[in-house]
């Protein structure tokens, strides 16, 4: 039978001791480049190709609870489908619509459960479904993954699950992934010259999804059990002492997390991928009150402002004056990081603090407030403070330290998702696990950290260019990426020294600004100093206008760990281009075809001509562009390119 580019077949094999039967089912994709099979018997496998190219070989997927007795999957019905719509994002982060087209094949099963496939032009995901309406746990989940032994990987290595996620990407051949290699999501591997990026979408009430290695080019994954005993070890850390023997206690029907195998023939593919957003759940309600924005951040310097006639540190003036620099700047939000109250009660205000006055203040200069928190401190606090802050006047809070994704604290993100929607309170959540589809199911939480970002430029020379340059195709392929890019203590490699007061940042001015554009996240940090700010207007000239939403994004250049250059279209309707390079410099033309017909003044930012030794060297230039037009853009180690395209 076949079904609009989807086929199902059973196929009967017989053996001495008795009949067997096996069924294979295949999925196309509308474009008809990539082919899912699966099989049914005692086993589920399935296997993935493109361009009848095999990249997964046959693969083992299970699901086991103790509501059914273990035995042979039978089919008991095998429905196919297809679907091409449209979705328009609450907020968007790389373009106004999102073209949603897949083809799918769902298989009802004997024994109660369900198991929906889908395949994509630029990937394939799958996910279980349970229709019992009774109490029960989930002892196990199965998904393998068996590839090329001779391909390769950026592998997010951890050394436990209790951890913040933030992690480089380590280049292991997949034939080294032993059971000693556990990483987070998402990891990426290259096998026959193509990439597929496993990460998971719609994570809720379960366990996250890790990886684990098995040698000779195969994975499985792993997911922390349910807590046990648990134990408050700080004002902000709770760890794990045993666990459960099952994953998940769920109640009634549900549909668990989609597993998602993203395919990319070209690198600039990850920066479009949008798989994680188009199989979250969609939102339910009005979130119209949600306004993304940029951020002057606190905590990155320690308050350590200068060029002022008062003490600076954790107190209203210290906060007026970022509420000033804000203001001038059109700069949304201004955060209290750790510091404005005790860590141990949300209600217990720093001595010279006071939140009301501070939200009523920068009202009055057309900015808002947000507020830090750790998680243990909100948990136990949570409809006190937020209703308190709701009162303040705050728009929304940076949530931190949950560091695990078992059931249980899966399930304390969405509380707090719905509780600061139902206050109308925007959310960042920090110390946490990948994002899996919030934006799109709630669309308040509007960024996450999971992410190795600018805030160990305080402390390690650990974020790197190749890093920097690595991971818009890796961690922000899952979703939005609070990195904190914005550091104007540029150095060379040879220069960086750790002064957490006033941080350094690897890699040249013109690299941090062009972050703004090749990092997404709709609430975009700015990390540094307002004293270092004034003292760069031409920097200032460009983080002033950038927007952090985007109506159209087009990769231009791209290579993971070496550089990346992408368009994008503001809601306004400007254009702005971002390039950014590892330590080697080079040489990029950006065809400026994208752009509709007219003539157009551009503003770029570009490496100044000494940027390979004094980091902080940045020209700004204007000119006159059309869609004929093509930029030669040169790069210094390190460095970056911004320009800013507006119709004349």
């Amino acid at each position: 039978m076949t079904y609009k580019g989807l086929s199902i077949t059973g196929i009967f094999l017989f053996y001495l001791s008795g009949i067997h039967a096996q069924q294979h089912y295949t999925v196309v994709s509308p474009d008809k480049s990539v082919t899912l099979r699966v099989t049914v018997g005692t086993d589920i496998s399935y296997s993935l190709s493109q361009d009848n190219k095999e990249l997964i070989a046959p693969s083992l997927v299970s699901f086991r609870t103790d509501a059914e007795k273990p035995g042979a999957w039978k089919v008991s019905k095998a429905r196919p489908g297809t679907h091409d719509g449209t979705l328009t994002p609450v907020i968007m982060q790389k373009t106004k619509t999102i073209a949603d087209k897949y083809n799918e094949l769902h298989l009802d099963f004997t024994n109660g459960l369900a198991l929906e496939w889908r395949a994509y032009d630029n990937g394939i995901a799958w996910h279980w479904i349970t229709s019992s309406k009774k109490s029960y746990k989930v002892l196990d989940e199965q998904a393998g993954f068996v590839m090329d032994k001779e391909g390769r990987s950026w592998y997010p290595q951890e050394e436990g699950m209790f951890s913040h996620n933030e992690r480089k990407y380590i280049n292991y051949k997949l034939d080294s992934l032993d059971d000693k290699k556990l990483a987070s999501l998402p990891a990426l591997f290259e096998v026959k010259n193509t990439k597929l990026l496993v990460t998971e979408s719609g994570l809720f009430n379960y366990a996250g999804m890790w990886l684990l290695g098995q040698g000779g080019g195969k994975l499985k994954a792993v997911f922390p059990a349910y807590p046990h005993e648990k134990k408050v070890t700080s004002d902000r850390d709770e760890e794990i002492s045993s666990r459960e023997n099952y994953l998940a206690y769920i109640q009634g029907p549900q549909s668990f997390p989609w597993r998602i195998v993203m395919i990319a023939r070209q690198d600039g593919d990850l920066l479009t991928n949008q798989l994680v957003y188009q199989l979250a759940p969609p939102a339910t309600g009005d979130y119209s009150w949600v306004k993304p924005g940029k951020v002057q951040w606190d905590w990155w310097h320690y308050n350590n402002i200068y060029d002022v006639d008062f003490r600076a540190g954790i107190n209203n003036d210290t906060y007026k004056y970022y509420i000033d620099f804000a203001s001038k700047y059109g700069i949304e939000y201004v955060l209290l990081d750790e510091g404005w109250c005790d860590t141990r009660d949300l209600m217990k205000l720093t001595p010279g603090i006071d939140v009301k006055e501070l939200v009523d203040y920068a009202k009055t200069k057309n900015v808002n407030i947000l507020l830090w928190t750790s998680w243990l401190v909100l948990d136990k606090q949570l409809d006190m403070a937020l209703d308190k802050f709701q009162e303040w006047g705050v728009k929304g809070i940076k949530v931190d330290f949950m560091q695990r994704d078992d059931q249980e604290m899966v399930n304390y993100y969405e509380k707090v998702s719905k509780a600061a929607a139902a206050r109308k309170l925007m959310v960042d959540f920090h110390g946490a696990y990948k994002p899996t589809g919030w934006l799109r199911t709630h669309p308040n939480v509007l960024t996450s950290e999971g992410v190795l970002g600018n805030e160990i430029s305080k402390f390690a020379d650990w974020i790197t260019p190749e890093h920097t340059t690595t991971i818009p195709f890796i961690r922000m392929a899952a979703g939005p990426m609070d990195f904190t890019p914005g550091g104007m203590l540029n150095v060379q490699r040879d220069s960086w020294a750790a002064v957490p007061s006033e941080p350094m940042t690897l890699g040249t001015r013109c690299n941090q600004l062009a972050m703004y554009v090749v990092f997404e996240s709709p609430l975009q940090m700015l990390c540094d100093l307002p004293t270092h700010y004034y003292h760069e207007p031409v920097a200032m000239e460009f983080l002033k206008t950038v927007p952090t939403t985007w109506q159209q994004t087009i990769p231009l250049h791209a290579k993971v760990g070496e550089y990346v250059a992408v368009a994008r279209q503001a809601p306004n309707g400007d254009w702005y281009v971002g390039a950014m390079t590892d330590w080697t410099p080079r040489e990029l033309s950006i065809d400026l075809s994208f752009l509709p017909e007219g003539s157009y003044k551009i503003d770029s930012w570009k490496d100044g001509i000494n940027a390979d030794r004094n980091a902080k060297d940045c020209k700004m230039e204007s000119g006159t562009i059309d869609n004929h037009s093509k930029l030669t853009v040169k790069l210094a180690k390190g460095g970056g390119y911004v320009a800013r395209i507006t119709k004349k």
